[in-house]
């Protein structure tokens, strides 16, 4: 008997989602909670998995269809196993079998018979296939399962740089149309909406890091033993930026219609770049985080956001934003309000260059900050006030682990 496949029960701020992959087709064997769709929204790709081990009768809705919560998407057989399938999976048993002879009698060894047998039979027919040993694949599934997408993955990953042949011909012209993910589309409405909605103007300072990286220097491993976490630079921006949060409230406000709401807490976005685009994970009351917290919810949410992991709930909300162009290199530059905020952050690239110190020319690593803010809440005096709060708490460490 066929049970529906339905598409997850999307949050009141969702409307509609689009299937983005199939990852099985009909007739294709599934386990227990393997994913076999993704569902793309507005703001994140949700997973649809195998309700338990069968074969996809039929697919309903393709990719590219517009799908409303709760709404059917296909047909599931429970316990079934197409003849199709079935056939699959013996011969992928037995190219698991002659893999494992060849490696008995000397030859390459193809695949390991424990690895290969504990994944899939989707997968498993994409390793012996592809004789790629199960232990070289990052498994990104549920439990650290290997797809089929990891597989492929992994046989797509750049090789030695080598002279490549041209895949045109000379004075080719090529282009390529692609339809924007949802996701590019939001972000790219939300950051053209902030451009002409607001009266964004963005003041700069610059920062001496050496104080900080010598801490770090000094404490990296303790921290790391002590914690676990790494000790990097952005948790003591975010402690920085909370502690001058306190004393302008104007900069963690927000805008809504003709009232300001002030926010009696702290929650700090940190923009992170995914390969589906800019996503803006929040840090959950950072004034009551301490460094490794803040820590380990930075290293979370750039794995869910490698993975496609991050859910509607990890970006509702926030109060500020912290972005660092630092990360790819950049010197300088103006970030846009992530609106309803009011500012944003933006760090940059740690540069040594020679500075006046008490009458000497000292080479010191430097970065620049900018801070892009609404001017019609934030006034330049404000502004320039946080931002200059921020870089005396950054040169003096001290004062913002003591809270002076």
């Amino acid at each position: 008997m066929a049970t529906e496949i339905k598409a997850p029960v999307f949050p009141e701020s969702v409307a509609d989602g689009t299937i983005a992959t199939w990852h099985k087709q009909p007739g294709e064997a599934v386990s227990r909670d393997e994913v076999i769709c993704d569902i793309e929204t507005d703001k994140v790709v949700l997973e649809v998995v195998a309700p338990a081990d069968g074969t996809i009768a039929s697919i309903i809705k393709g990719e590219g269809d517009t799908v409303l919560s709760n709404e059917v998407i296909a047909q599931f057989e429970e316990g079934a196993v197409s003849g199709a399938a079935q056939t699959e999976a013996v011969q992928s048993e037995a190219k698991v079998e002659q893999a494992v002879v060849q490696t008995e009698a000397g030859a390459a060894p193809v695949v390991e018979r424990a690895q290969v047998a504990d994944q899939a039979p989707a997968v498993r027919k994409a390793l012996t296939e592809s004789g790629i040993p199960a232990a070289d694949v990052a498994g990104t599934g549920r439990g650290g399962r290997i797809t089929k997408e990891d597989v492929a993955n992994h046989q797509t990953k750049p090789a030695a740089p080598a002279a490549a042949p041209l895949s045109v011909a000379v004075g080719e012209r090529v282009e390529k149309r692609v339809p924007m993910t949802r996701l590019r589309k939001r972000v790219a409405e939300r950051l053209l909406a902030a451009t002409q909605e607001t009266a964004m103007l963005t003041t700069f300072n610059e920062v001496n890091m050496k104080p900080i990286m010598e801490m770090r220097a000094q404490y990296k491993d303790a921290f790391e033993k002590r914690h676990g976490a790494r000790l990097g630079f952005m948790s003591f921006f975010v402690k920085a930026a909370t502690e001058a949060l306190k004393r302008y409230p104007a900069v963690n406000a927000s805008i809504d219609g003709d009232d300001i709401v002030y926010h009696g807490y702290y929650d700090i976005g940190v923009a992170v770049s995914s390969e589906r685009g800019l996503v803006v994970p929040v840090l959950r009351d950072t004034d009551r985080m301490n460094y490794a917290e803040v820590e380990n919810g930075i290293r979370d949410f750039a794995y869910k956001a490698r993975d496609g992991k991050l859910g509607i709930e990890d970006m509702t909300g926030g109060t500020f934003t912290i972005t660092n162009g630092g990360t790819f290199g950049s010197l300088l530059s103006t970030p846009i309000l992530n609106t309803p905020q009011t500012a944003i952050l933006g760090m940059h690239k740690i540069q040594e260059r020679p500075m006046a110190v008490n009458g000497q020319v000292e080479i010191l690593p430097m970065m620049y900050l900018a801070l892009s803010y609404d001017h019609r809440l934030i006034d330049g005096k404000e502004a320039v006030g946080f931002l200059v709060t921020i870089k005396e708490l950054l040169e003096e460490p001290a004062k913002l682990i003591l809270d002076l």
